[in-house]
């Protein structure tokens, strides 16, 4: 719902609200990128070794903090936008990203012992069934952190609930667990068939289809377990 003072701040025209999209849209992308995603510009200007993996997943830490402080703001983009998203993405990146590194730092590292596996395999000998274990390993950790980035981007929340609520939601909402995998397989799509910078340069739109994709589970987790971290209607 749209409050009629943010109404006249925005404007009733089609023309003045498709602005304030564009607006919406291009200023979460950028500060998701400059929060988040300027140190995997240094990515594709390493070499392909396997110890690499290490420094990938070190510049890969400050993109869990953006991408909750960009859902975050989405999320005021829904409920009763503004003219002010850079100050919904600042207020939900001071709220969350402490809340955010204590789970994403560890599922980074997961992920980046799953990468250094796989990048190892051959010179390991083991079969390659196994490689394609590892892969399921990951697709699933990275489905689970879509649910996880979506909770512990709107509820206040402590890391073991945050772990269990995304597992719970996962088997207990498949459409969700669907959705989040088709958002980890197009970003993954989008790696290979162009360049992880084009995915990171997307991150702030991707995070608001995080937010579309997961909100059955957010909304029933809200009115459930927990207190949301803010209330729906902004301070006046």
């Amino acid at each position: 719902m749209v409050r009629r003072d943010d109404l006249d701040e925005v404007g009733a025209g089609p023309l003045s609200r498709g602005a304030a999209v564009v607006l919406w849209a291009l200023v979460i992308s950028l500060l998701t990128v400059l929060t988040g995603g300027l140190p995997l510009a240094l990515v594709p200007f390493l070499a392909g070794d396997a110890g690499n993996v290490w420094l990938v997943a070190l510049f890969a830490v400050p993109m869990g903090p953006a991408l909750a402080a960009a859902m975050f703001a989405w999320r005021r983009f829904v409920a009763d936008r503004d003219l002010s998203p850079g100050r919904h993405f600042w207020r939900g990146y001071a709220l969350n990203v402490l809340d955010v590194l204590r789970w994403w730092v560890p599922t980074v590292l997961v992920l980046a012992v799953i990468a250094f596996s796989l990048a190892s395999l051959d010179a390991a000998g083991v079969p390659s069934g196994y490689g394609l274990v590892l892969v399921l390993i990951a697709v699933a950790v990275l489905v689970w952190a879509v649910l996880a980035m979506a909770l512990s981007s709107r509820l206040s929340l402590r890391t073991r609930d945050v772990a269990r609520l995304a597992a719970y939601y996962l088997a207990m909402k498949p459409l969700v667990g669907l959705g989040a995998l088709s958002l980890v397989v197009l970003s993954v799509g989008i790696v290979l068939f162009t360049s992880d910078w084009v995915l990171v340069m997307l991150s702030g739109l991707l995070a608001f289809a995080v937010v579309t994709t997961t909100d059955p589970a957010v909304r029933d987790a809200t009115e459930r377990f927990t207190a949301p971290a803010e209330p729906d209607t902004p301070p006046s």
